[in-house]
């Protein structure tokens, strides 16, 4: 047994976050859907493909000046 374990120990942010959930069953829902609508999105290969190839390589130094 490890002199530092505290048995039945929950910081506050823990209690905080199980308290909220219960309080708001759905709360796990709805940040999956707000995920969803910000990042989960479908990647277009071929236009990306595309913006790839019309890159234009860029010069070590931006602003220097071409002699």
């Amino acid at each position: 047994m490890s002199i530092f374990r505290r048995p039945h120990y929950q910081s506050e942010v823990t209690q905080f976050i199980e308290q909220l959930k219960a309080e708001k069953p759905d709360l796990e829902a709805q940040q999956r859907a707000g995920r969803a609508l910000l990042w989960d999105k479908s990647v277009d290969r071929s236009a990306w493909e595309e913006y790839r190839e019309a890159e234009v390589p860029q010069q070590p130094y931006v602003y220097q000046t071409h002699a």
